[in-house]
């Protein structure tokens, strides 16, 4: 198998992702109703009970609405850092303290033969993360609800063979938009989420040449379009020289209401051989 995930959902009605490698798959983020979550994980072959842990990212709604459900039905452990559990605690109900478990922002969990690192990000929750996945030599990183990317994150989501980035808004759609200025602001801050031009520029910069496929995620369903998501970030690539004539990747979509296929980050030993006799 290898390591390989699937977003079950992507965007601000919910976000759900599962990540797979040869001996353990993990659940980020419950962002549906765990009704839903079932749902998406059957049609990609997978269930509660597969599943050896929970990750949360951060305590907004989009991200637990089935957290404490979920984790209660399969009996999952789930793991958030201490301030994370603390401002969740209340929007999740109990979950026994077997099930509890503390991964400090900037920390390192291994799942079998499953690595995952956690890296803090800037975005208006108590302690958001985002999580870095590694197996059989390939890496897959997480980096949505990102108010911009600082040095520190950039630096965490080099060398990535695949990419979930946000691409969350059109800066003039949002402009232009019904919300009030006030919630225009957070989502413009540093502390609310990438525009379009801000997921270009980061990937101007975190491109290499070991980079298969860039995912689009956290679209706003108000404010962006999947298609002006990724004109604009090519748009910006292009720009800065960097559209597909140096780096052999592809764009991919991601989607609100249903899971992406199977992506295979890298394929196991057995796979390789089988592939070649």
């Amino acid at each position: 198998m290898g390591l390989r995930f699937t977003v079950l959902a992507s965007g601000s009605t919910g976000n759900a992702t599962v990540i797979q490698s040869d001996e353990a798959t993990v659940l980020v983020d419950v962002g549906l109703s765990g009704k839903k979550i079932d749902e998406l994980m059957k049609g990609r072959g997978v269930s509660g009970q597969d599943l050896d842990a929970i990750l949360v990212t951060h305590e907004h709604s989009d991200h637990i609405k089935g957290l404490g459900a979920f984790a209660r039905k399969h009996s999952l452990p789930v793991y958030a850092n201490e301030k994370t559990w603390a401002a969740m605690q209340r929007l999740i109900g109990d979950i026994p303290d077997a099930q509890r478990f503390i991964m400090p922002a900037d920390s390192v969990v291994e799942f079998a033969d499953l690595r995952v690192e956690s890296y803090a990000i800037s975005h208006d929750a108590a302690e958001p993360v985002g999580y870095c996945f590694q197996a059989d030599g390939a890496k897959l990183s997480l980096a949505t609800d990102l108010g911009y990317v600082s040095d520190k994150v950039m630096r965490q989501l080099q060398q990535s063979d695949v990419l979930v980035l946000e691409s969350n808004h059109d800066i003039n759609m949002l402009r232009m938009g019904r919300y009030p200025w006030n919630i225009k602001r957070r989502i413009l801050g540093d502390t609310g989420h990438l525009s379009n031009e801000a997921a270009g520029e980061a990937l101007c910069s975190l491109l290499s040449e070991k980079t298969k496929r860039v995912y689009l995620a956290h679209l706003s369903q108000e404010h962006n379009m999947m298609d002006l998501a990724k004109l604009t970030v090519n748009n910006v690539l292009e720009e800065n020289g960097l559209f597909y004539h140096k780096h052999e990747f592809s764009l991919c979509d991601t989607y609100p209401d249903k899971a992406t296929e199977w992506d295979i980050v890298s394929q196991s030993m057995a796979q390789l051989i089988g592939s070649r006799a």
